[in-house]
């Protein structure tokens, strides 16, 4: 059953209403109690009637039944402000004597239109002042949020050790975190907004005159830069520029990445000597077998008569002699009790993300299957990577012809060694026997590859065999556990 009240029974409270609107009246009754109205519509309703019962008053009272209706207005629905004013004209047509029948019905219809009419209007300021009441109290609620990520926000940016700005269209900061006065160099005599970023990070320079087809325009980039003082730096920038009615904005994020850039270099570096070392290892082993044909060659010349007095024979002994001293200086790779543990998971995912896209690229499917433990392991990163990225490219060479590309690491654990699983389902390997050997004949490069990958993980006190499989090519990767060399895994 549908009760004829509009608005709940519960009325808003005064506080939630805006103080601000002069509607005291409304206000008021809007958040009287309902018990409250219909006591007080009702007395105005006795008060009117017994008025016009009161013997010798000529005036007539029919306005002032449209009191008694006013707080009925502010609970009720239409339909009941309807009834309600068809009451009242039903009462004021019979305490008051009117000449005619046509006067009585005229004055009957006329009362219940003025009525319902000035409940109606009533209701409906009632509910204007509710909705404008709710209006206000969710932009107070918005602006409260907005107050609230606003310091949300300002706190994340000063807190945060990256630089973070916006530009005007000349480079001029319009604001910036502390991060970026540390970046530039900027000292507290100099005034951060309104500085100039461009003599700092000249590539936000070349970012501002671009012209490009959309309002905006957003990538990274590595750059150089420059404090305040004149020191370089390596920033690594995050940047995208926007339109507004003031002209083009830039906003960046930008880090230094110096540190990082050093110990890249310095790595790479280091794995470059490495390699150098074991291909210069391989150089002198085929040196020496050389060597040791020519010395073959040498001592079955000698018993040629006359070739005993012969100097320039003689001088070719002591050259042969000298190259094989040369080619017999032993290069000792990395001592595997020099390196610090590594932790196997990181540099197998980030060799996936390094793999899988040449292997989509191909049309192939990469699979890890890594189990949710593995034991930290004695190896450098970037040497692992890079043998374990031999393997990989060795394999998409040779799934090109296959019909089915796939590239599979797995691995095993057990006395104090994890072994890591690679297969492909390639052609497979003709000549095992010689895989690892340098320098081989129909090698698609100088043939070093397996070779340079065997002599990294040999120098972490590991190695690398091929085994037969039935899909296609198969290497096991083999590495101390770092327990078993008396480390602690972190």
């Amino acid at each position: 059953m549908r009760f004829p009240f509009a608005f709940p029974l519960e009325p808003p409270k005064m506080e939630q209403l805006n103080p601000e609107r002069h509607f005291d009246l409304i206000d008021r009754l809007l958040t009287a109690d309902r018990k409250l109205l219909i006591a007080l519509s009702f007395s105005l309703l006795v008060l009117v009637v017994a008025a016009d019962l009161i013997e010798g008053v000529d005036v007539s009272l029919g306005v002032l039944y449209v009191f008694p209706i006013l707080p009925l207005s502010i609970m009720l629905r239409r339909w009941g402000i309807g009834v309600s004013a068809l009451f009242l004209a039903v009462v004021r047509v019979v305490l008051t004597k009117y000449t005619s029948e046509l006067e009585t019905t005229m004055r009957f219809f006329m009362s219940v239109a003025a009525y319902a009419g000035t409940g109606m209007f009533v209701a409906e300021l009632a509910r204007n002042r509710l909705m404008m009441g709710e209006h206000y109290r969710e932009m107070e609620k918005q602006q409260a949020l907005r107050q609230e990520a606003e310091e949300h926000l300002r706190a994340l940016a000063e807190s945060s050790p990256a630089a973070i700005f916006t530009t005007d269209e000349q480079g001029r900061i319009l604001s910036g975190n502390r991060a970026t006065r540390q970046l530039l160099g900027l000292g507290p005599e100099v005034e951060l907004l309104g500085h100039s970023i461009l003599s700092h990070l000249p590539v936000l320079a070349d970012a501002l005159r671009l012209e490009t087809r959309s309002h905006f325009f957003r990538t990274a980039a590595q750059c150089q830069g420059s404090r305040n003082d004149g020191d370089l730096f390596v920033a690594q920038i995050w940047f995208s520029t926007y339109q507004t009615p003031q002209g083009r904005r830039l906003a960046a994020i930008a880090v230094d990445s110096t540190e990082e850039a050093r110990e890249r270099e310095e790595q790479n570096l280091k794995q470059l000597l490495d390699n150098n070392r074991i291909v210069a290892a391989a150089v002198s082993h085929e040196i020496r077998n050389v060597c040791s044909a020519i010395s073959l060659v040498y001592a079955n010349l000698r018993r040629t008569p006359g070739l005993q007095e012969n100097q320039d024979f003689h001088a070719l002994s002591h050259l042969v002699e000298a190259l094989g001293k040369i080619a017999a200086t032993e290069l000792q790779s990395k001592s595997p009790s020099a390196l610090a543990p590594l932790e196997l998971r990181e540099v197998l995912n980030h060799l996936r993300i390094v793999i899988e896209p040449s292997w989509q690229e191909v049309g192939g499917a990469v699979r890890f299957d890594l189990p949710a433990s593995i034991p930290m392991v004695v190896a450098d990163a970037v040497g692992l990577t890079q043998a374990l990225l031999n393997l990989s490219q060795n394999s998409l060479r040779a799934v090109e012809s296959s019909a089915r590309k796939e590239f599979r690491i797995a691995l095993t654990q057990g006395d104090g060694k994890v072994s890591i699983v690679i297969e492909d389902t390639g052609a497979g390997v003709s000549d095992p026997k010689r895989l690892f050997e340098p320098f081989q004949q129909g090698a698609q490069r100088v043939g070093l590859g397996l070779y340079v990958s065997r002599a990294i993980l040999r120098g972490y006190g590991g190695d690398l065999r091929y085994e037969d499989s039935p899909l296609g090519c198969r290497f096991v990767a083999e590495l101390r556990t770092a327990a078993l060399r008396g480390v602690q895994a972190a």
